[in-house]
């Protein structure tokens, strides 16, 4: 009897950590744009569900999820869960932490910096911003 409990604990605890990396999120981008689809497979990598709307429209988008002009990328991602906004190349890791954070509006990585997942390599140094501008992470 304790086996099952045991094995029936083991299972629940495995579905949850399935649900958490499966988080979905809808990512917007030019359908010419290449490093966009570079860093939604960095995304799929990191186990999150991945779903690209091309458009040619950026500028609407950005504006109706509310990301803040001086912070624009290429590409802009909703989570489909919480709503929070991604902006640019910012790491899993990242997105991660955003969405236990469920206050912070979104996060971006300004630009196209050369050392973000679709662009290059991590080195440690990549600095991601929330919404108001103010350091979130490093990775």
């Amino acid at each position: 009897m304790n086996r099952w409990m045991a094995l029936g604990v083991l299972l629940c605890s495995m579905g949850g950590l399935a649900q958490a990396a499966g988080e979905a999120v809808t990512v917007y981008q030019d359908p010419n744009c290449g490093c966009c689809r570079g860093w939604a497979e960095h995304l799929r990598e990191s186990g999150f569900a991945v779903k690209i709307v091309d458009t040619q429209r950026m500028s609407a988008v950005k504006s109706r999820f509310g990301v803040p002009g001086d912070l624009a990328s290429c590409h802009t991602a909703v989570m489909d869960e919480s709503g929070q906004v991604i902006e640019g190349h910012v790491p899993a890791r990242a997105i991660r932490k955003l969405l236990q954070q469920p206050d912070v509006k979104g996060v971006a990585a300004p630009g196209m910096p050369l050392n973000a997942p679709g662009m290059g390599e991590l080195d440690g140094t990549l600095v991601t911003v929330d919404f108001a501008g103010h350091p979130f992470s490093q990775d």
